[in-house]
């Protein structure tokens, strides 16, 4: 993707020049508009793609169909036509989904006043305050930093006074959820505004909605993210102890889950969710205690050819086994053999062999015995298929070397084995490979009793050789 960024209308004029000037058909000058920029090394992600409609009778310039929308929207809410309103955020929406292009054009354009101004003119009014929640969220999808504090305080309102709402409580969550992807700052914001117990008495309050528990979980899992690259420092930590010590979260989740055993997708999402809120020792053994290890185990089991679940639980499991107790419990419940089951079934899913192998690598350490039943059950084996199947993942090599590592470390009796299975070999590429691989890979071949080679930088110092 190119890093050069040109105005909207700067790409019009282009395609409008090659209609006058070239005498192309439309879609021919768009396509040779996009072509002339993208060879320039312009990035047209944020673009709309198409030939502006023709001006109006009176002179007006030029329009693309989501302006003229708005245009219509804004009149609308202006003589208060409910009516009308309700017709023109149907068809924004729709237009807003379609892609961030056309949600860019109308924020640089003030469609966010308009939609506030319509979600205003529309309290009281249920299924109109409907339409224009779902136009927010649609519209706030990608471009989160457009969310001011009054829209904030609108929201968080919401929940609160429709508590008890299933359909207004998850078009509030889901604008909610979009403001806070990548921003730090509504992440704070909302937290201190008080949504984290708004969200966990959604799922309470909601627990046989399907579709609320699975957005509910998903926007109390952004709140733990530290995405936004503009903020050196984020409050991800703070946010996840804040969602288990002060509002039961993991409690929440692990009992929204047993209305929904055969619901894969609901499933997965609360195990991502409980992966992040891991921060803590005593967090993942009250997992455990709460019975989260089991419906864990189970889905894995019972959803084995499901790709996205599988990396989730995966996932979960790598957070959980931090604890060293809960680690003895994974093995006890039979997860070892699972997640060999899960490398070896989804061998060409690199997000699957990393996380299967970072499992088990969180299983191995420390604890000799798991590092028995890990092998037994052809967990060495499994990593080493991975790294055959995935030589330029690098996060597949780097997980399986310290898995390796930590199969052997304390058991060196497992190294011969494992160096009959070729781990040396592709250890040794890996190593070539990946520069992120070179300490894991040469710690994994020192254990395995491999010569290896040092390499020494010489920095300029009296004594100074740098490994």
């Amino acid at each position: 993707m190119g890093s050069k960024q040109i105005a909207q209308e700067t790409f019009d004029d282009a395609v409008q020049e090659n209609i006058t000037e070239f005498e192309m058909d439309p879609e021919e000058a768009v396509r040779e508009a996009v072509q002339q920029f993208e060879s320039q090394g312009v990035d047209l992600s944020n673009i709309v793609k198409a030939v502006r409609q023709p001006a109006s009778e009176n002179g007006q310039k030029q329009k693309h169909e989501i302006l003229l929308t708005l245009d219509s929207l804004g009149r609308a809410i202006a003589v208060s036509d409910l009516a009308e309103m309700a017709e023109q955020l149907a068809v924004f929406t729709d237009q807003c989904k379609e892609q961030l292009a056309f949600r860019y054009l109308a924020g640089q354009n003030g469609a966010y006043s308009v939609v506030f101004s319509a979600c205003q003119l529309a309290l009281g009014d249920r299924n109109l305050m409907l339409k224009a929640f779902y136009t927010l969220s649609a519209f706030l999808d990608g471009q989160p930093d457009l969310l001011d504090s009054a829209g904030q305080d609108l929201l968080l309102q919401t929940l609160k006074e429709y508590r008890e709402d299933a359909e207004m409580t998850l078009a509030g969550i889901r604008c909610i959820r979009h403001a806070c992807l990548k921003h730090e700052q509504n992440r704070q914001d909302f937290v201190k505004g008080g949504v984290l117990p708004l969200l966990t008495g959604a799922i309470v309050q909601h627990g046989d909605n399907a579709d609320v528990v699975r957005t509910a979980s998903s926007a109390l899992r952004i709140m733990t993210f530290d995405d936004d690259i503009r903020v050196p420092f984020g409050h991800a930590h703070d946010h996840a102890k804040m969602i288990v010590l002060e509002n039961d979260g993991l409690r929440v989740l692990i009992e929204a889950a047993k209305a929904f055993t055969d619901n894969s997708s609901v499933l997965s999402e609360l195990c991502a969710t409980l992966s992040r809120l891991s921060v803590r020792n005593e967090f993942c053994q009250e997992i455990v205690d709460l019975g989260g290890l089991n419906f864990m185990v189970a889905l894995l089991a019972d959803c084995i050819d499901h790709p996205d679940v599988v990396k989730q639980v995966l996932s979960a499991i790598r957070a959980v086994a931090g604890n060293d107790d809960v680690k003895d419990a994974i093995v006890n419940a039979g997860g070892t053999d699972l997640i060999v089951l899960a490398i070896s079934h989804h061998l060409a899913n690199p997000q699957i062999c990393e996380q299967g192998c970072a499992a088990l690598c969180m299983l191995a350490l420390r604890k000799p015995e798991n590092c028995n039943v890990i092998m037994e059950g052809g967990g060495a084996l499994a990593a080493l298929q991975a790294m055959k199947a995935h030589p330029r993942e690098v996060t597949v090599q780097k997980q399986a070397c310290m898995l390796i590592r930590n199969l052997v470390s304390r058991s060196r009796d497992f190294s011969q084995p494992i160096l009959e299975m070729g781990a040396e070999n592709l250890i040794t590429e890996a190593r070539a490979t990946h520069k992120d691989c070179d300490d894991v890979a040469k710690a994994a071949l020192r254990d395995l009793g491999c010569k290896v080679e040092l390499r020494e930088l010489w920095t300029g110092q009296k004594g100074s050789l740098a490994q």
